[in-house]
């Protein structure tokens, strides 16, 4: 191994392989040589740059860590995130590419040969922030600023660097522009126009109107809805019970159904019956898996004419339990967002019974406006379909949660 130092930098030299095709960066502090990076990831011109915080870094301390990991870039960091964030089981797909996206499209080509030594608030703000902000959304700028600081976070927590240059970074320290709510695109007084598209798309494409319908209905969002499998609902027990791994909380989601949601889903799925076939999915798209997101996105795309999108049908439902008089902690464990410990302790109390009126009013309000003539409901629910006699009695909300994992 050949060894080269400039005898004006007396505390750096490059060591690097016979065929010079790959080195290391060294710096002595303390009386030993220690690698900090590696060559040629980090070019001359970059090592130069950053001696002299490596070297201010090891007198403050001799036992800091420099180069641990193996990464002399931000580049390097970003692509060891990038690769754990993709085999990340518990991660969605919709989570994956958000994170991929960021770094592929943003933060590696502003990024990418930047030393990790230099990495600081005014380079993160004159490489990265204002450049962006100045063709981005300020929302999606924030995301992108997210996703960096948590690849930093992660690296820290694993001991991969010695320290996180980002850990009081803030979206606020460059941008002060306050980040507004998107504004509803769909409101209550939309209603009767809204269920009339609808009935019409589910009398033509069924699946397509019931997506839509189940998520004004319910409040869901379009992931765990169009994820949705006939195990997850018990006719018998009245309830839809959403799974953890289908959820952007990662908790389980249970929902009381109405007398119009059961009578709405036995008339879907006679409608899949007729064509054949035991249905295993409300939304079935190839080979017997829920149809993916590209395919709700083009739904909604289609029912909206760019008008509205899927989470206007969330909103909607959100106001009017608002405006119907629903308690505010009801509404927001309907809407399955995450809650402090308090809140989860208040609510679990009664939470079933409520959450169940909330719904009660809201279908009653619906179907004054439309919303009956979809489900076809005439007041009490009496028939029984082939779902229903195949479904064993249930008597416990635990029971059901073991039936419906042994279903397919």
């Amino acid at each position: 191994m050949g060894r080269l130092r400039a005898a004006q930098h007396p505390a750096l030299r490059l060591r690097f392989l016979e065929e010079r095709s790959r080195g290391s960066w060294d710096v002595r502090a303390a009386g030993e040589w220690r690698k900090f990076a590696g060559w040629p990831e980090l070019n001359t011109k970059a090592a130069l740059a950053v001696l002299p915080e490596v070297l201010a870094r090891l007198a403050a301390d001799p036992e800091a860590v420099v180069g641990q990991g193996g990464w002399s870039t931000v580049g390097e960091l970003l692509e060891g995130y990038r690769e754990r964030v993709m085999r990340d089981r518990k991660l969605s797909a919709k989570r994956k590419a958000s994170v991929k996206s960021a770094i592929d499209c943003h933060l590696l080509p502003r990024l990418s040969s930047l030393p990790l030594a230099a990495l600081n608030r005014s380079a993160v703000d004159q490489t990265l922030m204002w450049p962006l902000q100045e063709t981005l959304s300020p929302s999606y700028v924030r995301l992108i600023l997210r996703v960096l600081t948590m690849a930093f976070k992660q690296a820290l927590r694993l001991e991969l660097i010695a320290e996180d240059p980002l850990a009081s970074v803030k979206f606020t320290d460059f941008v002060q522009a306050r980040i507004k709510p998107k504004a509803a695109r769909l409101h209550v007084m939309d209603a009767g126009q809204l269920l009339a598209t609808l009935a019409t798309r589910f009398e033509q494409a069924p699946l397509e109107g019931m997506l839509a319908v189940m998520m004004l209905a319910h409040g869901t969002r379009v992931g765990e809805t169009r994820l949705a499998r006939w195990r997850h609902i018990s006719l018998s027990e009245r309830v839809w019970l959403i799974p953890a791994e289908n959820t952007k909380t990662r908790t389980e989601h249970v929902l009381p159904l109405t007398e119009q949601a059961c009578v709405l889903l036995r008339r879907y799925r006679a409608i899949q019956e007729a064509k054949g076939g035991d249905p295993v999915c409300l939304f079935p798209g190839r080979d017997g898996k829920p149809i993916s997101d590209k395919t709700a996105s083009a739904i909604f795309s289609s029912l909206g004419g760019g008008q509205w999108s899927s989470h206007d049908l969330r909103k909607m439902a959100r106001t009017g339990w608002a405006e119907l008089g629903v308690d505010y902690l009801i509404g927001e464990l309907l809407l399955n967002h995450a809650m402090g410990f308090a809140a989860q302790t208040y609510i679990n109390t009664s939470a079933d019974d409520l959450k169940l009126d909330a719904l009660k009013r809201w279908h009653a309000w619906l179907d004054e406006r439309g919303f009956l003539a979809i489900h076809g409901g005439t007041g009490a629910v009496s028939s029984v379909s082939r779902f229903d006699a195949q479904a064993a009695p249930v008597v416990a909300r635990s029971d059901f949660r073991e039936l419906q994992k042994e279903r397919p």
